[in-house]
């Protein structure tokens, strides 16, 4: 009993082989595992073992401190958190060092934002090391404030970040929480510009944005916009306003302006070099069999221009449906363009996330079983490919040829070789994030910087 380490209900300890110097700890006897505070977790493979990277900010509420952490990988865990939620974790082993005794712990990896403590001592981490004084804290004495600020500040961390705007309308999604976690990560003042309360003045010498309520919003660095579809118009006139006052937008209005045109975005493309299914479109149902001959017959695709990813497609199987279907868009004025269907693909097509001119992750989506794709990704699964280097190159061409410094860029396999389905100014991260593990978020976030010069 007297070689264990006496300790509060919360104290300071330490990670030595994580670089990890100084940590706040929750003592909980109550608790069976132990968990730090982890994000950007990424697992990877080192001299044929399986790792796993990760950031760790461990002062609470401090975004600017990040330390950057590599372990092996001891295992996956379902761990049930306080609140009863089960979440699937990365296992480590680690040397914990705590009142100047060291040993060997395991411990979970899950992002704590919110909770009041980054790191949870656990009692299996404490069997036959450390005896509890719940009525006390900090028995083994706090790190003085000049010796924190030596450990956790640099000139770099020091360094003012950027003033960053996300622009959409839904501040719960995984994409726009993702993007606004990687740049405090890396620093940066992050806020959520919902789109509908953004309200602008049209001035020649005193232009400017509001916010609901009144806020200006002039004194931004750069702005991410991230604009559905059905708020192209207003979006990109706010992103053009921003642009006016000299904003750095990641991507511009003009780019997302011709990415959005489903019909201008292909010529484009085509006159860039970047080979897409043989597509038609005509104003007249009288050339309604010229156009289907034009596509190769049925099957084939009918887009409806003004429709959204997903949305507004039909597959035609054969010649009168894809004339009835044709026809009915046309009697109701709407824009269609008609494609091939490329058989071969057989439900699969490629995602390619393309970030400042290179190509930072892809994945491969594939249909449920009976599920209907038209040449286009409506759901399923998603998992990691291998593209190749002419699908790199055509991604990467036709994200310059349409000047978006973000893009995700669809391709499909087909007995001619990769073609080009679709453009996407505002890809989702979810899906790609989750089936590759990488951090597109912070390639973002980096993008920012590389195309700013700091004030």
């Amino acid at each position: 009993m007297l070689d264990k380490v006496i300790v509060g209900s919360e104290e300071w300890c330490s990670f030595p082989a994580l670089g990890i110097p100084t940590i706040k700890a929750r003592v909980d006897s109550g608790a069976k595992t132990s968990a730090l505070h982890a994000t950007n977790i990424v697992p990877f493979e080192k001299n044929g073992e399986n790792w796993v990277k990760f950031d760790i900010n461990p002062i609470q509420n401090n975004i600017k401190a990040v330390i950057h952490c590599e372990a092996l990988l001891i295992d996956k865990r379902v761990v049930k958190s306080s609140s009863g939620y089960r979440e699937l974790r990365y296992v480590i082993r680690t040397v914990l060092e705590i009142g100047g005794s060291e040993w060997d712990v395991e411990l979970t990896l899950t992002n704590r934002d919110s909770m009041g403590f980054r790191m949870l001592l656990g009692r299996e981490a404490m069997s036959g090391r450390i005896l509890v004084d719940p009525e006390q804290k900090y028995l083994l004495g706090h790190p003085t404030k000049e010796k924190i600020k030596e450990y956790y500040y640099s000139e770099d961390t020091a360094k003012k970040g950027l003033r960053i705007g996300l622009l959409a309308s839904n501040p719960e999604l995984y994409s726009n929480k993702r993007i606004i976690e990687a740049g405090e990560m890396r620093g940066h003042e992050m806020h959520f510009l919902n789109l509908k309360y953004c309200y602008m003045k049209l001035d020649a010498t005193a232009p400017e944005i509001h916010y609901r309520g009144g806020r200006v919003l002039n004194d931004f660095d750069a702005v991410i916009p991230r604009i559905r579809p059905s708020m192209t118009y207003y979006g990109c006139a706010l992103t053009r306003q921003f642009e006016a006052l000299k904003v750095f937008s990641l991507n511009s209005s003009a780019a997302i302006s011709q990415s959005r045109d489903k019909l201008f975005s292909l010529q484009l493309l085509l006159n860039n070099g970047v080979d897409i299914p043989t597509t038609g479109f005509a104003n007249s149902p009288l050339d309604t069999n010229d156009l289907i001959k034009m596509v190769g017959g049925s099957p084939l695709i009918v887009k409806l221009l003004e429709g959204t990813q997903g949305k507004g497609v039909v597959l035609a199987e054969t010649k009168k449906a894809a004339e009835s279907v044709i026809n009915a868009f046309k009697s109701l004025n709407a824009n269609i363009l008609v494609q091939e269907f490329i058989k071969e693909a057989n439900g699969k097509d490629l995602r390619l996330f393309v970030v400042d001119g290179k190509v930072v992750a892809a994945m491969q989506r594939e249909a449920l079983p009976g599920e209907f794709r038209a040449n286009i990704h409506l759901g399923g699964t998603a998992s990691v490919v291998k593209v190749t280097a002419e699908e790199k190159r055509i991604a990467i061409k036709a994200a310059k040829a349409m000047n978006l410094k973000v893009a995700g860029v669809d391709i499909i396999r087909s007995s001619k070789g990769p073609l080009l389905l679709e453009v996407n100014s505002s890809p989702g991260l979810e899906g790609i994030e989750g089936a590759t593990q990488k951090d597109i978020a912070g390639e973002m976030i980096k993008a920012i910087e590389k195309n700013f010069k700091w004030k």
